[in-house]
């Protein structure tokens, strides 16, 4: 791929943006104000980078990553994400996208919302459950003994395997949890959330990175409960 689409550039999608043109992939990033407002973030990422449409980076993505509240998911153009790879980084917080009964009855998971929003697409999901800062300074080149796993989860096959090639390039290896329905099992608070990527001695938003491991990711991910278990 030679570049990345961000719909969406607030946290994740913003250090998406650092990490890929770190690694000479082109972006074109989006938000819900318009290109204009991004002429700050455009101008320190250099000339790798440009601001558009929501729309446009759709369409000039190679591969796209929605990174916006889930409430905004209606909001996702449909038309220019069509056979194309689509992250999705989503998470579902009631206090502020409201209540999705589907959502809170658990008989789906925030990356299936997505995907049938986007039926001819291909959904993978991924970046969820890592703080931005902890994205950022965990990235490590391939080898590295200090190098992160990141899950990943989706329906189709090729597409994860973009994903988790995408992934490799920004400096992490993947786990393939299994289909979107899985997803849960690294959704907010579960024992595979944001914490995990912190140092379990200090606190939020004080939290230290630490690198983590298959072997601890298993665990977590074995650990995980519904929220109605919890």
């Amino acid at each position: 791929m030679t570049t990345l689409g961000l719909i969406g550039s607030g946290n994740i999608g913003s250090t998406l943006a650092r990490l890929a043109v770190d690694a000479g992939i082109d972006v074109v990033l989006s938000n819900s104000r318009g290109p204009e407002t991004l002429a700050g973030l455009v101008d320190e990422l250099g000339p790798h980078a440009r601001a558009a449409t929501a729309e446009e980076a759709a369409a000039l993505g190679d591969l796209v990553v929605v990174t916006i509240p889930l409430k905004h998911l209606r909001d996702v153009p449909v038309e220019p994400l069509r056979g194309k790879v689509v992250l999705d980084t989503g998470n579902y917080y009631p206090e502020r996208d409201g209540s999705i009964p589907e959502l809170d009855d658990e008989s789906t998971t925030t990356s299936e919302l997505l995907q049938a929003h986007l039926p001819e697409s291909r959904v993978v999901k991924a970046f969820n459950n890592i703080y931005f800062e902890h994205l950022a300074t965990l990235a490590r080149p391939a080898g590295d003994p200090e190098r992160s796993v990141l899950a990943i989860a989706g329906d189709d096959a090729s597409a994860k395997a973009e994903a988790s090639a995408l992934i490799d390039r920004l400096g992490y290896d993947t786990h393939d949890v299994g289909p979107l329905a899985e997803g849960w099992r690294y959704q907010r608070d579960t024992a595979a959330y944001a914490a995990l990527y912190g140092d379990p001695s200090t606190s939020y938003p004080d939290w230290k990175p630490r690198t983590v491991k298959l072997d601890l990711l298993l665990q977590q991910l074995d650990a995980a409960a519904r929220y109605r278990d919890m």
